[in-house]
C-alpha cells in the first residue's frame, strides 16, 4: 500500500507573477495576511517552519524527509503546462530533484496556468477565467508526454505501477471535452505507442475529478484508475461544514467512482479546506464560488487520522493499493500535512498512525 501526496510548486516567484502582482509576489504573502473572518475562523494558517522557497533544495529536503518519516510513499508534483510553456517548474527541478533524496515522485498535469489576481476580488467573473484554460490537441498531448518522458520518466525515483510511469491530469472533464472522446483516445495511444517505442513500458494513466458524463468513457479511452484532487467539503452547500461529517459523507461516494469508471478508484483524503486566503473579505456576503467557497471547520489531526485511515483500509484488497493525500503543501486552500503553528507535527503523525490502524 502507498500513500502519495500532492505537491503545489508555487511557493516562489516567477515572472508571470512578477508582472500581474509585484516583484517576489508568492502566495506566501496571502496565507500570511489572511484574518479570521467569523468567530473561531482558524486564520492565518501558517507554517511552523515559516515560509520557504521551494526551489531550495534545503528547504525541499527537510520538508519531504518529515514526510516519509512519517509514512509518506511519493509525491505528486503539480506541472503547469500550456502547448509548451511551462510555470513553477523549478520546483520541482531545482527544489525536489536538487534535494537528491531518492524518495518516488510523478507529475500531474495542471492544465491551468497560474491566476494573475489574487485576491480575487470580483465574484461576477468565471471561477476559471479563459486566459487560464490550457488548450491541448492530439499533438500537443503527445509533445507533453515525450517531454516528461526523457526529464521525468526516466528518472530512477520515478513513480510505476505495473512497470509503467504514473501520470494524472487534474482536470480530466476539461481535456475529454475539448478534445473530444475520438481525439483524446487518439492522443493516449499515440502516446503510449511513443513510450512503449523508446522503453518507457507504456503509461499508467489516472482520471482525477472525472465528470459523471466522462466517467463511463475513461476506460474505454485508455485510463487506468481515477481520483481525486480534493474531495472533501460539498461545493455548492452551507458556507461551512464541519470536518467528521464531510469527510464521512465523502467515504460513502467512493466506490461509486470506481463502479462508474469501471477502473480502480484511489481514494483522495484531505485535512482540511478553507480558500479564505485566495479570496476578498465580503463579509457575511460571502460568495457561493471558488475561492469563497465553504470553509471545513473542526478539521483536527484526530479526524484527519480516521478519515485516511478509512482509506487505507478501503484500499486494502487492490492489487495496486494507493490512497491520494491533498495535499503537502497547498497553504493557500487550507490542506496541508507540512508543519503547522496550530498542531505542530500532527498532522504528519497522523499519517503515521493511519497506516497502523487495525483494519474495521
Amino acid at each position: 500500500m502507498k500513500i502519495a501526496t500532492y505537491v503545489y510548486p508555487g511557493w516562489h516567484p516567477v515572472a508571470e507573477r512578477d508582472a500581474a502582482f509585484y516583484p517576489g509576489f508568492t502566495e506566501w504573502d496571502l496565507v500570511e495576511q489572511c484574518a479570521a473572518r467569523f468567530p473561531g475562523h482558524a486564520q492565518p494558517r501558517l507554517p511552523a517552519w515559516g515560509r520557504y522557497d521551494d526551489r531550495d533544495p534545503d528547504e525541499v529536503a527537510r520538508r519531504v524527509r518529515a514526510a516519509c518519516d512519517h509514512g509518506v510513499d511519493a509525491l505528486i508534483y503539480g506541472f503547469f503546462w500550456c502547448r509548451g510553456k511551462q510555470v513553477f517548474e523549478e520546483a520541482l527541478d531545482r527544489g525536489f530533484l536538487g534535494a537528491k533524496l531518492g524518495v518516488p515522485f510523478a507529475v500531474m498535469w495542471a492544465n491551468r496556468m497560474p491566476r494573475r489576481v489574487l485576491p480575487v476580488r470580483r465574484a461576477d467573473l468565471p471561477v476559471i477565467e479563459a486566459d487560464r484554460l490550457v488548450s491541448s490537441d492530439v499533438d500537443d498531448f503527445v509533445r507533453l508526454i515525450t517531454t516528461l518522458a526523457t526529464r521525468y520518466f526516466a528518472h530512477p525515483d520515478y513513480l510505476r505501477i505495473d512497470g509503467r510511469p504514473c501520470f494524472s491530469i487534474f482536470d480530466t472533464t476539461f481535456f475529454l471535452r475539448e478534445l473530444g472522446l475520438a481525439a483524446a483516445a487518439e492522443a493516449i495511444t499515440r502516446a503510449r505507442a511513443w513510450l512503449r517505442a523508446e522503453g518507457f513500458g507504456g503509461l499508467h494513466l489516472t482520471a482525477i475529478d472525472p465528470s459523471a458524463e466522462v466517467a463511463p468513457h475513461l476506460a474505454a479511452l485508455g485510463f487506468d484508475r481515477v481520483t481525486h484532487y480534493v474531495l472533501l467539503p460539498y461545493w455548492k452547500g452551507p458556507p461551512r461544514q464541519d470536518y467528521a461529517e464531510v469527510a464521512a459523507r465523502r467515504a460513502g461516494e467512493w466506490a461509486g467512482y470506481g463502479r462508474a469508471s469501471g477502473l480502480p478508484y484511489s481514494p483522495s483524503v484531505a485535512p482540511g479546506w478553507d480558500a479564505s486566503p485566495r479570496a476578498a473579505d465580503f463579509g457575511a456576503e460571502r460568495p457561493r464560488k471558488y475561492p469563497w467557497s465553504p470553509v471545513v471547520v473542526g478539521e483536527h489531526p484526530d479526524r484527519f487520522r480516521e478519515a485516511l485511515a478509512r482509506a487505507v483500509g478501503f484500499v486494502a484488497d487492490d492489487p495496486e493499493p494507493l490512497v491520494m493525500v491533498a495535499s503537502l503543501n497547498e497553504w493557500s486552500e487550507g490542506h496541508y500535512l507540512e508543519p503547522d503553528q496550530r498542531f505542530g507535527m500532527g498532522w504528519l503523525e497522523a499519517v503515521r498512525a493511519a497506516r497502523s490502524t487495525p483494519r474495521a
